[in-house]
């Protein structure tokens, strides 16, 4: 059988092999949501950065400049991190640089990887059919925050694990203990998170629409791929 693992934080992942790996890239709040929403609405592809001065410079080569650092848009950057910029026409077959306290971060780190896929709950049951249908073993990558554990990536990790259960098996404690928080919170994940870091940070910037929105499953079905350092669907 297949087997599951959950990195916590990029800070671990040079404790994993991932040369037989799908890995799942997840920044819940908002970086992978951001990713999935903007491919669900056409976009042509996203190239990730954890530079926003290489980013920056993708603007000369026609490409929307997008990207955040502690929550806040990047000056001179034409969208930040909200899904909510993700939307609409203005982004339909346009080519996105992306970069991100932690997500892109986590990206770059994952490179190795046999495969590198982007998750979030907006494309939740899409991850879980494309993992059963691949023939590699599955390590969940949580972005978290600054090189720390975040609840929200760990629940989503939990997600993939309690709903894979019956064909992919865990490798070790960390999958059974994402899946264990997952069963605790989903009844209501908004009310669970309230008190977690990331949310009460993002609070500060009055943008609770954007949580309750990343925490929503399956409005989308795209699920994007790294191919030659650009994420593609």
């Amino acid at each position: 059988m297949k087997t599951i693992d959950v990195c916590l934080t990029p800070e671990l992942i040079h404790l994993y092999s991932l040369k037989d790996k799908t890995v799942v890239i997840v920044d819940i709040l908002r970086a992978t949501s951001c990713m999935v929403t903007a491919f669900a609405h056409g976009a042509d592809r996203i190239v990730p950065f954890a530079s926003q001065e290489e980013c920056r410079l993708m603007k000369t080569r026609g490409y929307i400049t997008s990207g955040e650092r502690d929550g806040k848009k990047v000056d001179g950057f034409d969208k930040g991190n909200s899904p909510f910029e993700y939307m609409g026409t203005e982004v339909t077959g346009k080519k996105i640089a992306f970069t991100t306290t932690n997500g892109t971060r986590a990206i770059e780190k994952s490179k190795l990887a046999k495969e590198v896929i982007i998750g979030s709950f907006l494309n939740l049951s899409s991850v879980i059919k494309y993992l059963l249908f691949s023939h590699n073993n599955v390590l969940v990558v949580c972005a978290g925050w600054k090189g720390k554990v975040n609840l929200e990536d760990t629940l989503f990790a939990g997600a993939l694990v309690e709903k894979l259960k019956n064909h992919i098996e865990p490798d070790c404690d960390a999958p059974m203990a994402a899946q264990h928080l997952y069963n605790l919170a989903k009844g209501d994940m908004v009310d669970y998170l309230k008190n977690s870091s990331h949310v009460k940070r993002l609070n500060r910037l009055n943008i609770q629409k954007d949580i309750e929105f990343c925490l929503t499953p399956d409005r989308y079905t795209v699920v994007p791929r790294l191919v030659n350092n650009e994420l593609i669907c």
